[in-house]
């Protein structure tokens, strides 16, 4: 018989209520704003939008849909506080999509997460995160790919 632990129970729990926000109508909407950059460094652009600490999307890795200009794109979202690149910043969403390569900045994105991966994390390089995205998008691919 397998044992759990106090944190095999907990991050089961969160991707529960993670799962349970992915099937409500949540969508963030916001203009796209200019970030750090470093998501374009490491091979990743992203679209990101700032957020209230209110927002009700438990801080994490998503798959997700995201619309601007008419135009619906699948995409790898994270949700939170970008830990592994500043201490300092604001809540935000970040979304990288698949098979887009343009300028969105100031335009208005909506961002609907449908399934949570999971929680967002701290990496000690960006080697590592960058990895760890490479990791998730499979994940997140094989997910678009089952539906």
């Amino acid at each position: 018989m397998a044992t759990y632990g106090s944190i095999d129970i907990i991050s089961y729990l969160y991707a529960i209520i993670c799962n349970m926000c992915t099937e409500t109508d949540i969508t963030l909407k916001g203009k796209v704003v200019a970030g750090n950059r470093i998501g374009r460094k490491i091979g990743f652009p992203t679209a990101n939008i700032l957020l209230s600490d209110d927002v009700p999307v438990p801080d994490g890795v998503y798959a997700a849909l995201a619309a601007f200009d008419g135009d619906e794109y699948e995409g790898i979202l994270n949700v939170g506080y970008k830990p592994t690149v500043g201490s300092n910043e604001k809540r935000s969403a970040e979304i990288y999509l698949f098979g887009f390569d343009g300028d969105i900045y100031g335009k208005t994105i909506e961002i609907k997460p449908v399934w949570f991966l999971r929680p967002e994390m701290k990496f000690g390089s960006l080697d590592e995160l960058r990895q760890q995205i490479e990791t998730d998008m499979s994940e997140i691919l094989k997910y678009f790919n089952n539906i």
